[in-house]
């Protein structure tokens, strides 16, 4: 275990997780997506399970949903209750996507006699079912079994690749797998003929947003071949994590929506693949932000491009913190990691 993998480990030793309905699922929701080129209401639906089996082991830098898992055994018994509760808001959307805030195919989380009975369920109705994974559990016997069920239906995984380069993987974000074990687990996908998300993580702790805004793109490049659909995720402070022990400490920044509208424009340009952005706590200090006067322009351009895939939304794009946006990208490597805010907007 290496240093970083220490002290995540470190920053959950005195956690202790919040008493919780283990029969509820933690939220249910209806919102626009993207299903064969058309925009469609998916139906979202966030189980509530025991956690993700790496944040139990130390878990990666920037996530903090360990905070909402129950951290224990949750019976197949509760996880069905769950999902019956969730089916009570369903209305047959034909796009459903399910999170666990851990792995949908890791048999520690969701048993296989669970997962395939809510997934049976769901192809009834929905033409598309997706699901969060990290890339060793995406198995021959699972994919094998899930492609019986689905048919000529559509099954999409997301994997948290998180970016293309191995070391700041391991040595900036802790994600316990190489890039060849995700090259390994889409060629799996491919051989199944499921979809593949791939999550690519925007500012990662250490990396100036310079430094950043390169990786993404670079990354974007290298796994244009491998997935179907790109999703960036900017990072947010989440609580327990090492961003959240830098973030108080003034040492780091969530990005600028500046970097994240860079990213989308330059992504266009190097992939065919649908390319994304959703943005936990966008326009808070713990969040992706500019200035805060622009921040709402910003991020319904993100979103708008998000299922247009049209880059003319950034067009009128315009705000006088651009030039502090552009002052940080050229000052930040004389300092270690990102600036902090100094624009006196945030309290």
């Amino acid at each position: 275990m290496n240093e970083l993998a220490k002290f995540c480990k470190t920053l959950k030793k005195d956690f202790t997780p919040k008493i919780q309905d283990a029969a509820r699922p933690v939220r249910c929701w209806s919102e626009k997506d993207v299903l064969n080129g058309t925009v469609v209401d998916a139906y979202v639906i966030i189980f509530r399970t025991r956690g993700c089996s790496w944040a139990l082991k130390s878990g990666c830098s920037m996530c903090g949903y360990f905070n909402d898992s129950m951290w224990k055994k949750v019976s197949d018994d509760d996880l069905l209750k769950q999902f019956k509760t969730a089916m009570k808001q369903y209305s047959g959307e034909g796009f459903v996507k399910i999170f666990t805030s851990g792995s949908f195919l890791d048999d520690n989380e969701i048993k296989p006699k669970v997962r395939d009975e809510i997934l049976g369920r769901l192809v009834e109705t929905a033409e598309k079912v997706s699901v969060e994974s990290r890339s060793e559990y995406i198995t021959d016997e699972r994919l094998s079994t899930i492609r019986d069920m689905f048919g000529s239906k559509t099954f999409e995984v997301g994997v948290g690749l998180e970016t293309a380069n191995d070391f700041i993987r391991e040595h900036a974000i802790n994600k316990g797998f190489t890039f060849s074990g995700y090259q390994n687990a889409a060629e799996m996908l491919k051989k199944y003929d499921a979809k593949l998300k791939t999550y690519v993580l925007v500012k990662p702790p250490f990396l100036t947003e310079k430094e950043s805004i390169k990786d993404s793109v670079t990354t974007i490049e290298k796994i244009d071949s491998y997935t179907d659909t790109v999703s960036l995720n900017p990072t947010n402070v989440q609580r327990n994590t090492v961003v959240d022990y830098l973030w108080k400490r003034k040492q780091f920044r969530p990005a600028w929506l500046w970097s994240i509208v860079e990213i989308l424009k330059q992504s266009k340009k190097l992939t065919d693949a649908h390319v994304k952005c959703d943005i936990a706590g966008g326009g808070s200090i713990r969040g992706a932000h500019n200035c805060r006067s622009c921040d709402r322009s910003f991020l319904d351009a993100i979103t708008e491009f998000s299922l247009s895939q049209d880059t003319k939304v950034f067009d009128d794009l315009d705000c006088t913190c651009r030039e502090t946006w552009l002052d940080q990208l050229d000052i930040e490597n004389l300092s270690f990691g990102s600036l902090v805010d100094f624009s006196g907007r945030f309290p």
